[in-house]
């Protein structure tokens, strides 16, 4: 068992804050044959999350603590979506649609809950964009 509370995200914000990539993830998996994708990902501000999508599956991303911005992207890399999440103003979350590219800017010591279906796959260089 394991609780999620002020503790955990406390301690995981504090592993972020010296990671050298600003963020750090806590998987919330039952075991490797779980076959579900989920886990919390605490972040700092400067953190880089390249813009990327994920090809096999949705992904679900909800708020516990700080303010966020995800961004979307067209297939020509221009921005067609943005959602501020802040759990101050009443937005926890959003739907990322399968194969859509997207980003976050991350405005403050965040806390997220990512969930996407079917076992981990990682990313492939295809999966990332590409800046021109």
């Amino acid at each position: 068992m394991m609780e999620i509370n002020d503790k955990l995200l406390d301690e995981l914000l504090s592993r972020a804050e010296t990671n050298e990539r600003r963020r750090v993830n806590l998987d919330l998996r039952n075991g490797n044959g779980d076959t579900s994708q989920r886990m919390l990902n605490a972040l700092q501000p400067g953190t880089q999350v390249p813009i990327h999508r994920h090809t096999a599956t949705n992904e679900t991303v909800i708020l516990l603590r700080g303010h966020v911005t995800e961004l979307f992207y067209n297939e020509k890399g221009i921005e067609c979506g943005r959602y501020d999440l802040n759990p101050v103003k009443g937005v926890y979350g959003v739907q990322v649609p399968v194969g859509v590219w997207h980003t976050l800017v991350v405005h403050e010591p965040s806390v997220i809950i990512e969930m996407k279906d079917g076992a981990y796959v990682s990313i492939t260089m295809d999966d990332i964009w590409q800046y021109e």
